[in-house]
């Protein structure tokens, strides 16, 4: 009998860890998924950034600097 009630208690011990384990787990895995939205965002910036240079060094090659103002102003703000 106390054999049994030994065993019961190991596998309630050994339910805790797993539970606790997949709990640590699961916060993991949030604090990655709010991680990987920062990056995405600032990605997103970056992104935002270089199509803006791009369409002023295209204005700058076409001579048209009054072109140039309006992604630069642009560029400022982002």
């Amino acid at each position: 009998m106390a054999e049994i009630s030994k065993q019961h208690e190991e596998i309630k011990q050994g339910q805790k860890e797993m539970r606790e384990r997949f709990e640590e787990i699961d916060s993991e895995c949030e604090q990655l998924k709010k991680e990987t939205e920062v990056i995405s965002h600032a990605s997103d910036n970056v992104q935002l950034r270089l199509n803006i240079m791009l369409d002023i060094l295209k204005a700058r090659q076409q001579d048209g600097f009054a072109k140039v103002s309006d992604p630069t102003g642009s560029l400022r703000l982002v």
